[in-house]
């Protein structure tokens, strides 16, 4: 059976920056779990390859952007040698940061990796925080014990991956904030309404949420706003119904503003125009 994975435990996480800088070659260790995460940027892979862990079963992570589309992209992939497969990976120029995962106590199979990895393709492209690069899924069949110890497995990997720089498998708006009425934002402007919430990276609006169809005649002065709008029309997230568009899938904007602009096809201060069920304004929220 697998796990909720958006409902985590607390954990404590072990750090070590092998030149001392935090955005260069670091490893990454939960308490008590046998798996370990090594993550550099892409300058550092011939440090990558020399270490130790390089040499075992495991599942990596190429992660950076997508320059056809400027999304964030990412491809998942396993191998019984690290070292030896993502040597491959260098003629593909999307990615600039590595991670993968081995165990301390190499118990990882080519089955399990399989299947971890099918895991977190479908995870990837059930989110779409990030633009999943394989082309095909993959995975494993297992033993239902097997399976359960890789759920196990993936839960705490989706722990460490946000820590060390992998959001591609974070959820944008999580199940508690779209059933809490104490947690859930409105925003309304000409009858359409846009319900969100806040997040650790700034502010989600929810599928369903509409926009409004025209810009304001003010929104040519906040190019953003045009660049922002156009962008999710063209990715078809905001779809056009006959008075509104409405969102595809929930989105994650930098802030509350960045969000409500979008919606209103201008500009707008998000801490006034998100409100709770009680008609209380983002601001008065926060300063209370």
């Amino acid at each position: 059976m697998e796990m909720d994975i958006w409902t985590l435990p607390t954990a404590t996480l072990k750090l070590f920056l092998a030149s001392g800088d935090p955005k260069r070659l670091r490893t990454a260790e939960l308490s008590n779990w046998t798996g370990k995460a090594v993550a550099a940027p892409r300058v550092d892979f011939d440090a990558v390859l020399k270490r130790e862990e390089s040499a075992s079963t495991g599942i990596y992570f190429l992660t950076g952007v997508n320059a056809e589309t400027g999304d964030s992209a990412v491809y998942i992939g396993e191998a019984e040698c690290i070292r030896d497969r993502v040597k491959s990976h260098l003629g593909k120029d999307f990615w600039n940061h590595i991670v993968f995962f081995v165990t301390k106590d190499e118990n990882l199979t080519k089955a399990h990796v399989k299947y971890l990895e099918g895991r977190f393709i479908d995870i990837g492209r059930e989110i779409q925080r990030a633009e999943v690069m394989n082309s095909v899924g993959s995975g494993a069949r297992l033993p239902e014990s097997d399976r359960e110890d890789m759920e196990v497995f993936l839960e705490k990997m989706l722990q460490v991956l946000p820590v060390i720089g992998v959001d591609a498998f974070v959820d944008v708006g999580s199940r508690e904030t779209r059933t809490d009425e104490n947690l859930l934002l409105t925003c309304s402007i000409k009858g359409l309404t846009a319900t969100g919430s806040l997040t650790p990276g700034g502010f989600v609006v929810f599928a369903g949420s509409e926009a409004v169809l025209a810009e304001r005649g003010s929104a040519a002065n906040y190019p953003s706003v045009l660049v922002q709008r156009n962008k999710l029309i063209a990715d078809k997230v905001l779809i056009p119904t006959d008075s509104a568009y409405q969102f595809a899938k929930d989105v994650e904007f930098s802030s509350p503003s960045a969000a409500a602009t979008v919606i209103h096809g201008g500009s707008a201060n998000g801490l006034l125009a998100w409100v709770n069920a009680a008609g209380v304004s983002l601001k008065k929220l926060e300063d209370t």
